[in-house]
């Protein structure tokens, strides 16, 4: 999993070519990139948990069928091919297939292989790349953070490394896309029928195993995006220790709320669909509500081949995904309709307290539901464990969190204020309260009291600014706070 992201499969090209760096004009080490082409992984991975995925609910589908299980039978086609026909459009609009002459390639995506065929063209690409010199054809400048050090740096990309950084880009979408807009249906619905069929089929158990891997591996993705876009002049470099922390973190938050949502619906099967459909609404009209609130306009950010109602599907389309990514963990990133980015560069740890903080209150809510209306299947198992166990696997995913900020997270040394630096803040101010009666002290604090962490670098202001992202020339120093 550590070639979650395009960056991350070159980073440690960096180690390679530093030796070949020399200083250039205005202090910018000028790279030749002469290291070799790193091969696909992720493209590979999310290709392997597409086709098993797909391959597993078609197979369960046929013993749902030969069972005369009609309604496990739609549910599971309609999960497994929705996502599916959304990644081969993605796949087409992404490599602009519709404008070329590729009928094999377009037959290959009508028959739900697009991913496939992706990946061997990534394969093929990776496996004749170094057999003959080919000039750069881009640059790309970025700031290397090594022991804390700011070293600006000047990539030179080759026509080959660009064509897998496309693969790449767009199969980090389609992971996304496979993760929760298939996936976590998917395995809701299967927990869902193992508790009332009361036994578990290898076929179901090897889907939802299959499921949870592929939730992990996107929840991990928009992580890494997340980093990605915020800190785009930097060379983002992630650690195992990261990877892990990362992996802990959603892994434990996604298993916790599918399993309140399951239990849930167990005991109040209808009253479910009013709070998965109340909190689709929320996180799918929220993006909207700002961009209508900032008086946006989809001419600022419409595509040149689109017309506005085009836009208008492909962004209701972007915000659907978004709010599916909400539902069950946090997105990591904030849309902003209003920028051609669509995302929200600026990012605070309000939101991200708020969002944990009702999540934590709602799934405790719906446990304690399912305890006072639980069916009596459950009279063998010890309901007060299973619900100090679940908030005690959310809470593990919160900590694990602030763990990553604190001490993985790549871009930490970056921060003005961490979490350790909140939690001093929280102890001061009680240490105050404690205080000789009549006598208040007053301390020029040396970080903010709002339990926030803001980016400040070192360095002087203009880089950090979004229209200054890529010229090294440029120094960084605005400072916003980070999530």
């Amino acid at each position: 999993m550590c070639e979650v992201a395009m960056e991350e499969e070159q980073d440690r090209e960096i180690s390679d070519i530093e030796r070949s760096s020399s200083v250039g004009e205005n202090g910018l080490v000028v790279v030749v990139n002469h290291g070799r082409v790193h091969p696909p992984v992720s493209v590979v991975l999310a290709t392997v948990l597409y086709c098993a995925e797909l391959v597993a609910a078609s197979i369960l589908c046929a013993i749902y069928h030969a069972s005369d299980d009609v309604i496990w039978t739609g549910f599971t086609i309609a999960f497994m091919l929705v996502p599916a026909v959304l990644i081969q459009l993605t796949l087409t609009y992404i490599h602009r297939d519709l404008g070329r002459d590729r009928p094999l390639v377009l037959f290959l995506h009508l028959l739900l292989l697009g991913p496939v065929i992706r990946c061997f063209e990534a394969l093929w690409l990776y496996f004749k790349a170094g057999k003959k010199e080919e000039p750069y054809v881009t640059l790309s400048r970025k700031i290397s953070l090594k022991k804390g050090q700011q070293t600006p740096m000047e990539l030179e990309i080759g026509q080959t490394e660009r064509m897998l950084a496309t693969h790449r880009n767009a199969f980090k979408r389609t992971a996304i896309i496979q993760a929760f807009l298939g996936s976590t249906p998917q395995l809701t619905l299967q927990l869902y029928a193992t508790v009332q069929e009361k036994y578990v089929l290898p076929t179901r158990q090897a889907l939802m195993i299959i499921t949870l891997i592929s939730i992990t591996y996107g929840a991990l993705v928009c992580n890494v995006l997340a980093i990605q876009v915020k800190y785009d002049e930097y060379k983002v470099r992630l650690r195992p220790a990261a990877y892990l922390c990362m992996t802990l973190w959603r892994g434990l938050e996604i298993a916790t709320r599918v399993t309140a949502l399951v239990l849930f619906s167990t005991a109040l099967t209808y009253w479910v669909i009013l709070v998965g459909g109340l909190n689709l609404l929320f996180f799918f009209f929220l993006p909207w509500a700002k961009f209508w609130r900032r008086g946006g306009s989809l001419s600022h950010v419409m595509e040149k081949n689109l017309s506005k109602l085009g836009t208008a599907v492909v962004l209701c389309m972007f915000t659907l995904l978004y709010a599916c990514i909400n539902v069950f963990c946090w997105s990591a990133v904030q849309l902003d309709l209003t920028h051609r980015e669509l995302i929200e560069r600026k990012q605070g740890w309000g939101g991200l307290a708020k969002y944990y903080s009702a999540r934590f209150v709602e799934n405790f809510a719906l446990i304690t539901l399912w305890y006072f209306f639980k069916s009596d299947f459950y009279e063998y198992v010890c309901a007060p464990l299973l619900v100090v166990q679940l908030l005690v696997c959310y809470s593990l995913a919160v900590l694990f969190m602030l763990l990553f900020y604190q001490f993985c997270h790549p871009c930490r040394r970056l921060f003005t204020y961490n979490v350790q630096d909140c939690l001093r803040c929280v102890c001061c101010r009680q240490e105050g309260r404690g205080a000789a009666a009549g006598r208040r002290s007053h301390v020029p604090p040396s970080y903010s009291a709002a339990a926030t962490m803001v980016l400040a670098s070192e360095e002087p202001q203009e880089l950090l600014e979004p229209q200054n992202s890529h010229p090294p020339s440029s120094q960084p120093g605005e400072r916003e706070t980070d999530c």
